[in-house]
């Protein structure tokens, strides 16, 4: 019987919710089980965590749910008095295979252990995610920083990372079974290095990779603290035709003072510094960014710092949070914003973000991209938009197309 998983959250949860798949359908376990991956980034998402486990329950009479995740990590005791949940798994157990092999039918119901007492990275050994175009590949976990809005630290445990030798052997497998592309993700993934022997650093993880694997196509990066990248790094965007040209940032805020509220490690000027660097080395990269509305505290000046760090470093593609209080954090505990002047905030910076794209989109028509397919028709970009073709052709085939328009969210390709 297939093993059904509900995925909340990050990519590094959608990655290791393939992995537990795999374990538990090896194991051939012939029983009806779901497995949710929850988040516990904000409240909200334990809510709709919890919504979920509820509606599973009512939907699949009979199904055996178990919980893992952040949400499992952090909040045990609120998902272990649920009737629905039979089971639940930390964080660190989620990824071995034993976990989920035929002794687990008489593991403890609650296996959550201490996260901060884990110091070695688990290696992932999969092919790629299934369905999707481009493979992510966790070189990094957890966090030795504690950013006063973020609970992941104590659900991710501290920073570890993955030695270069098997990241590379992981790598290795999704060129072999088709890939054309892989993101290098993790919680916190410049700080990758730091805690392995005669340091690396993701720059030098990097360079090895697309030395050592000629025959993958492109590289990508996931979401990056700019104030951590290592001069390495700035040589591989530089001189790396296939490491790609779009960089997701953890920026936050553009104000200092909720900057340092926040307890971030640069300042606004630091921000908008890197990315003028990189466009010196990479004329044409693309930037996105985390942003949070309404931070506690936060002024209508200090907010408005924020809205214009969109134009001051060239921001094309916005992820904005609404601030939600996660309690455990010292966040939690300052003077909150109103929630209606959060919500009106979070609005302005999705539309300063919508009108950014808009120009950047205006700026490709005329252009020849050389794209990726993905499924349904569309495509995607060196620098990360995506692109709309005239047919619906195989994904994982790289095209050169030229840009004839686009709809306001996505480039049009004759």
């Amino acid at each position: 019987m297939a093993v059904e998983t509900l995925t909340f959250g990050c990519r590094l949860n959608t990655v290791e919710s393939q992995v537990m798949r795999e374990h538990a359908e090896a194991a051939a376990m012939h029983r009806d089980l779901v497995i949710v991956n929850t988040c516990a980034v904000t409240a909200e998402a334990g809510r709709q965590s919890r919504k979920a486990i509820r509606r599973l329950a009512r939907e699949r009479p009979g199904a055996e749910i178990i919980i893992t995740g952040c949400g499992a990590q952090v909040e045990t005791a609120a998902y272990a008095a649920m009737p629905e949940v039979a089971r639940l798994v930390g964080n660190d157990a989620k990824s071995r295979a034993e976990t989920w092999g035929p002794l687990s039918l008489s593991a403890e119901r609650i296996e959550v252990d201490d996260i901060m007492s884990v110091r070695r990275a688990n290696s992932t050994r999969i092919a790629g995610i299934a369905g999707q175009t481009r493979a992510f590949v966790p070189v990094q976990n957890g966090c030795d920083h504690r950013c006063t809005f973020c609970i992941i630290p104590f659900g991710r445990g501290n920073s570890r990372s993955v030695p270069i030798s098997d990241v590379i052997d992981q790598v290795v497998r999704i060129v072999a079974a088709g890939g054309r592309e892989v993101v290098l993700t993790g919680v916190d993934l410049t700080a990758y290095g730091r805690d392995l022997d005669a340091p690396p650093s993701l720059g030098r993880l990097v360079q090895a990779i697309l030395a050592q694997v000629p025959d993958l196509g492109r590289l990508r990066l996931s979401s990056i603290d700019s104030i951590e990248v290592d001069d390495a790094l700035m040589e591989a965007i530089a001189g790396e035709a296939r490491l790609m040209p779009h960089f997701h940032l953890s920026l936050q805020a553009g104000d200092d003072l909720i900057l340092k509220r926040m307890k971030r490690r640069h300042a606004r000027a630091d921000a908008i510094r890197f990315c003028d660097a990189v466009r010196r080395l990479r004329p044409g990269a693309v930037f996105g960014a985390d942003l949070i509305a309404g931070f506690p505290t936060e002024t209508e000046a200090q907010f408005a710092r924020s809205l214009d760090l969109v134009d001051a470093c060239g921001l094309t593609h916005l992820h904005v949070f609404p601030y939600s209080a996660r309690p455990g954090t010292p966040a939690a505990r300052m003077p909150p914003v109103p929630d209606d002047i959060v919500r009106e905030r979070a609005a302005r910076l999705r539309e300063a973000g919508a009108a950014a794209l808009a120009v950047h989109l205006a700026s490709e028509v005329g252009r020849t991209h050389r794209v990726l397919t993905e499924r349904g028709g569309i495509a995607r970009t060196e620098g990360f938009t995506p692109v709309r073709l005239s047919s619906d052709t195989p994904a994982g085939r790289f095209l050169d197309v030229t840009i004839t328009g686009h709809d306001g969210r996505v480039l049009i390709a004759s």
